[in-house]
């Protein structure tokens, strides 16, 4: 049997523990802050997620960066030398162009290794969706699947990852042009917090506006209750940007809502997607119906 290995980025959002018990590796993607570059190691060992968003609670309005092709042949090419074959699991083709970068190496990698499998796939999904699939796979292959036969998996099960997420502060999202500048306005006076989805092309996409934010809590719990399948067998994820006390208030929620779901894990958003979002963020990631928008 050949050796593999899956290869993920830092938007999934896996914790430092999650790597070593998986396996996997981790690409550490770079965002700048206060007109410094750092790199989003998982671990936090340039800035953890508590100092960046706190710096952002500050004012700091970070930015970030994408991987370079060269820098993913620099990444993957020392394992395919090693004869491994290579699963990349990446952020979403609709936020980033990441994945487009990626296969630009790939292609490059496979006319110089041909015996090995080499396969980059859009997860359409940010954080912890991403790292569904990459979890997903990964347990197919240590059951003797193939590295074409998990991403194959993976690009058909995508669609049934779903993201419903609420942010604090407008202004992050007007900056990002998910949002006009008038509605942050208006929305901001009127305490309305956005509800939001990803869509079946990996794109956030606006769906309710709520007032309060609470209100907004509550109700990505009744849509995920509404759309998740199958609870009792999966680990569904909250995922925050520093809002611990949200985060445990959602997780009750689900548990009087969804009684029978199997685990319920609480982790950071990174500074990568945190860049985008705000402080405040709160995310509920599960396995569910298919994306209908």
């Amino acid at each position: 049997m050949s050796k593999y290995l899956v290869i993920t980025d830092s938007t999934a959002d896996f914790t430092p523990e999650q790597i070593e018990q998986l396996g996997i590796e981790v690409i550490p993607m770079e965002f700048l802050i206060d007109d410094k570059t750092y790199l989003n190691y998982p671990d936090g060992r340039e800035m953890t997620n508590e100092q960046f968003y706190e710096a952002m609670r500050n004012g700091s309005m970070p930015t970030t960066t994408q991987i370079t092709p060269t820098r993913f042949v620099e990444i993957f090419e020392p394992h395919l030398k090693e004869e491994t074959d290579i699963l990349y699991i990446c952020f979403s083709s609709a936020l980033s162009a990441t994945y487009e970068r990626s296969v630009t190496a790939v292609e490059e990698l496979r006319e110089k290794y041909p015996q090995r499998q080499i396969y980059t796939i859009d997860s359409r999904s940010p954080s912890m969706g991403e790292g569904l699939l990459v979890i997903h796979a990964l347990e197919m292959l240590k059951n003797g699947a193939s590295v074409k036969e998990a991403a194959q998996w993976a690009e058909e099960n995508r669609k049934y990852v779903r993201l419903w997420f609420t942010v604090n502060d407008l202004n992050h999202l007007k900056r990002g042009g998910r949002i006009s500048a008038a509605a942050a306005l208006f929305g901001g006076m009127l305490g309305i917090k956005p509800v939001l989805q990803v869509n079946e092309n990996g794109e956030l996409i606006p769906t309710e506006k709520i007032r309060g934010r609470k209100q907004s809590l509550d109700c990505i719990v009744n849509r995920m209750a509404e759309t998740i399948i199958k609870p009792e067998e999966q680990t569904v994820y909250i995922m925050h940007g520093d809002a611990m006390a949200d985060a445990e208030y959602v997780a009750d929620l689900i548990k009087k809502q969804i009684p029978n779901v199997k685990d319920i894990k609480i982790q950071f958003v990174g500074p990568i997607i945190g860049s985008h979002t705000g402080d405040g963020i709160m995310c509920v990631i599960y396995m569910g119906e298919e994306r209908s928008i």
